[in-house]
């Protein structure tokens, strides 16, 4: 296992187009809407410590601020004077946490003022959870801010933590229900170089699934928490999909640091077991709507998807753990379709409402049935509208956190090598190199590097599991090997790469039985979908030509559309008759990222194909 050594986000930065604007509106809008919501329902009082404040105070509210605070941490990093006023509350928030915290370390703002007697009693309470997202967000500031009170007040958590789980043993479970402190522990002991955070986390890893935990109920056994065997031999993702890839990622940046092959065997046959059989198209994980979880291979529904927010994100984390550890495209590839399209469609278009769930298919007229006069024919689908805020409200600052560091996706180092996973508009300035890249990726396949006071006499260019073609201009290609195109260059370089890039049709696996005689319409690494807003006719009654042209084009603010060539078949007053000639239409298509971000509208992903 050879490490590639990620280049930080605080050496890339975005000079224009499409990851700019992303970027700009999460610091511009997003975060400002967030902490507007989190202000409103108490979630930003919980960590002033001053419940009751006449508003509820819930077991995860720690976890949903310090996601916050972490997002606005990498902002600081790249501004360090750009925001006074958040840097002011998140120290009076720290202060605050430091005067709760009680004497044996532990700290969490709703058992220290509600149920202070049931601390590390109630497996599912998120305790460690919550502490891991309030870890990574003290590893954030200080880095950004060299300020320390949070990290030691999180630290002297663990002290804490170690009492209750290891040494005296007074904690009433083994291991959280919810992953999440394995990879904040990872992150700890990278930042302090401390080998004890190093060690807790490997507490952690070897004991889940080896030891009795309590269970709550039915539907959360030892599946739902991955606890139902050793970690090294798991070869199935079961469970809550957000808990189990947070676990993954845990266990592979373990492997990293650790060098256990055990890890790494097991984390490379869950990934396959992902990307193979239980992620969407979209880069969507966690088909089952009851419990945010996996079910079984191929169980893909479209229009009753779950598919969270932070499951696609929890992939993106492992995926992106996993690529350190051997140079594989397919890797970058799976980050990347998470990028252009469930990261994107998880928010709107101006920032300021989110999804939890992003589904691939919406059928108003099923999601609207009126539960009161019709109670049993209310059906749990994803809503067709985005939100400001949710009960459960993880998602919007866990997309303010990765919009923050979107820069850390793009690019690795190895010996005398730059690799580089994604495409953009950016500016990377390092020791090594300076490198500027232009394109209007992922709109256009074409991209040119410009290198000055470069130190590496190679580049390693990802080409796309979608590209067929892959053109060089100006550089020696020395060759292809794993997904990588790897050219020649000096101190200085101008060099140009064409992808080619074209509208192509998508096929699923045809165990994937929602999907049979249907195909998605993708353009490079983004996928497309019909909304009723752009298209007459009931959406399922669309066929379009996976033969004909395909017209490119865009809407007055500029969002790209593709038009396909199809039939459509209207309404009928009856209920069956017998099939007629279809009516020849064209079918349009925006990327999915942009849909629900007009009037309400019916929307689909995978299209009834005719020749």
């Amino acid at each position: 296992m050879q490490i590639l050594k990620n280049i930080s986000f605080e050496n890339v930065s975005f000079k224009d187009g499409f990851w700019k604007s992303k970027y700009d509106t999460n610091k511009k809008e997003s975060i400002k809407t967030v902490y507007e919501r989190f202000e409103e329902t108490g979630r930003i009082d919980a960590l002033r410590y001053n419940y009751p404040c006449g508003k509820p105070l819930h077991k995860f509210y720690d976890s949903d601020v310090a996601k916050w605070i972490e997002a606005v941490s990498y902002l600081i990093a790249k501004d360090r004077n750009g925001y006074p006023e958040e840097e002011k509350l998140i120290d009076e928030l720290a202060n605050s946490m430091k005067e709760a915290q009680l004497e044996s370390g532990y700290l969490n703002s709703y058992f220290i003022q509600v149920e202070p007697e049931n601390i590390f009693s109630l497996r599912d309470s998120h305790e460690l959870y919550t502490a891991g997202h309030l870890i990574e967000a003290a590893i954030a500031y200080h880095k950004a801010t060299g300020k320390d009170t949070l990290l030691n007040v999180m630290i002297h958590f663990l002290d804490c933590v170690e009492e209750a789980f290891i040494n005296q043993k007074t904690a009433k479970f083994y291991t959280d229900r919810h992953e999440e402190i394995e990879l904040a522990l990872i992150k700890l002991y990278e930042h302090t170089e401390n080998k004890r955070f190093l060690d807790l986390c490997m507490y952690f890893l070897n004991k889940r699934g080896t030891v009795a935990e309590p269970v709550l109920g039915k539907r959360f056994n030892y599946l739902y928490c991955q606890s139902h065997m050793p970690v090294r031999e798991q070869t199935e993702a079961v469970g809550h999909a957000v808990r189990a890839t947070y676990l993954y990622t845990g266990m592979i940046e373990a492997a990293h640091k650790t060098g256990d092959e055990g890890l790494y065997a097991a984390c490379r046959t869950l990934f396959d077991d992902i990307v193979k059989r239980k992620m969407y198209i979209t880069g969507g994980i966690g088909s089952g709507k009851q419990g945010e979880y996996f079910t079984v291979a191929y169980d893909l529904p479209n229009l009753e998807a779950y598919s969270e927010s932070c499951a696609a994100i929890g992939l993106m984390l492992f995926a992106h753990g996993m690529s350190k550890g051997e140079l594989n495209s397919k890797y970058a590839d799976i980050v990347e379709r998470i990028m252009y399209n469930n990261l994107l469609s998880s928010v709107s278009m101006d920032g300021k409402a989110f999804f939890y769930e992003n589904p691939l298919e919406v059928h108003i007229a099923s999601t609207d049935r009126d539960p009161v006069a019709n109670p049993e024919f209310k059906r749990k689908l994803p809503p067709y509208r985005r939100q400001e805020v949710f009960t459960v409200s993880c998602c919007p600052p866990n997309i303010n956190r990765i919009l923050a560091r979107i820069g850390d996706f793009f690019f690795f180092e190895r010996d005398d090598a730059l690799i580089i996973n994604q495409y953009g508009a950016i500016n990377l300035d390092n020791s090594m190199i300076k490198l500027d890249v232009s394109t209007k990726y992922p709109n256009n396949g074409k991209v040119r590097f410009t290198g000055s006071n470069n130190k590496y006499s190679r580049l390693l260019l990802r080409r796309p599991w979608w590209c067929e073609d892959f053109d060089v201009l100006g550089a020696k290609v020395l060759g292809e090997r794993d997904g990588y195109v790897e050219i020649l260059v000096g101190e200085s370089f101008d060099i140009e790469i064409d992808m080619h890039m074209q509208p192509y049709f998508v096929i699923a696996d045809p165990r994937s039985r929602d999907n049979g005689g249907r195909v998605a319409l993708c353009f490079g690494p983004s996928v497309f979908c019909i909304e009723k807003n752009d298209n007459p006719y009931e959406l399922n009654s669309i066929a379009v030509s996976v033969s004909g042209e395909i017209e490119l084009g865009e809407t007055d603010n500029g969002i790209p559309t593709l038009t396909a060539k199809g039939v459509a078949y209207e309404e009928s007053e009856e209920l069956y008759s017998k099939i007629k000639d279809g009516i020849s239409t064209n079918v349009r298509y925006i990327p999915y990222r942009c849909f629900a971000n007009r009037a309400p509208s019916d929307m689909l992903v995978w299209v009834i194909a005719r020749p």
